[in-house]
């Protein structure tokens, strides 16, 4: 075991784990924290506790104090100079570069280093743009390309469900989303109903879905075969919030359906979907980091 703090970089950001060296931590404190990139300021979002070591990669990097006065005077002073820094970027880059499009630019904390994102279609070949970038600001400057979903974290909106997107508010690092979860919670898959803002797969469908994988272990998905009492027939249908199943049955050409109790039915072939059913089922993974989402 060994001890622990979580750290948050920024909101709805991920967390990163650092040995407190004695330090008693409590949430919302701002600390000063190695990382890769140097010193940087954070929020303690996990108190001071013990975690498996095989859960913490490491060596953990250090924390070095709890934040000063003068550091959050620092950390203030470093936010008024991104915003100056997003607005030169802007202007280099409409005139090498106006394909991308500028999300944000962050100091690191000492200020040797100033980290601009920003989205675009395709590659861009942004090497004319980092040396007027250096001649500027005279510090290391990184250009970090990122995703409609990233993209979505940061500038924030409303969801399909009217409230602010997850992403923004608490979800800190994406999850695998498919079609499949969409099919396993009987909703529609048409793209239009299941996308969120950023045109991706809403991420509301992995929440429940380890519910409706537990469910399926009694209950047949659609597609599969099943024995009733009235015979042999194909889900039609299956409805895990009130355990009704509706079969398909095909009698000499002529297609009839009837509702079940999941007690009236017996699943066979292991579970698994017809050839049929299965053969269209496309799946859509999320592999996109956030423009935090580096090594610190």
């Amino acid at each position: 075991m060994v001890e622990i703090v979580g750290v948050r970089f920024r909101k709805a950001g991920k967390i990163y784990y650092f040995d407190p060296k004695g330090l008693r931590l409590s949430v919302g404190t701002k600390v000063i924290v190695e990382t890769v990139r140097g010193l940087e300021i954070g929020d303690v979002v996990i108190a001071n506790r013990m975690e498996d070591e095989n859960r913490c990669f490491l060596p953990l990097s250090p924390v070095i104090r709890a934040a000063t006065e003068e550091d959050l005077k620092r950390a203030r002073e470093n936010e008024e100079k991104e915003k100056e820094a997003l607005r030169i970027c802007e202007e280099k880059a409409k005139k090498r570069n106006p394909e991308m499009t500028l999300m944000g630019a962050e100091y690191t904390f000492d200020g040797s280093k100033v980290i601009f994102s920003f989205v675009a279609d395709g590659r861009v070949d942004f090497r004319d743009l980092l040396k007027d970038l250096a001649s500027v600001f005279k510090v290391r400057i990184e250009l970090r390309q990122i995703g409609v979903r990233d993209e979505t974290k940061i500038k924030g909106g409303l969801g399909v469900c009217g409230k602010k997107v997850c992403c923004a508010q608490f979800l800190s690092e994406f999850s695998p989303v498919s079609v499949r979860m969409a099919k396993d919670q009987s909703l529609s898959t048409n793209p239009q109903k299941i996308s969120g803002t950023c045109g991706k797969l809403i991420c509301c469908l992995n929440y429940e879905e380890a519910a409706y994988e537990e469910a399926y272990k009694t209950m047949p998905r659609v597609g599969q075969t099943v024995k009733t009492p009235d015979g042999l027939g194909v889900v039609a249908e299956s409805n895990i919030l009130i355990e009704k199943i509706r079969v398909k049955f095909d009698v000499e050409g002529q297609i009839t359906q009837k509702i079940y109790d999941k007690e009236d039915i017996v699943m066979l072939d292991n579970g698994k979907k017809s050839e049929k059913s299965s053969k269209n089922e496309s799946e859509e993974e999320i592999s996109e980091e956030v423009p935090e989402e580096i090594s610190r």
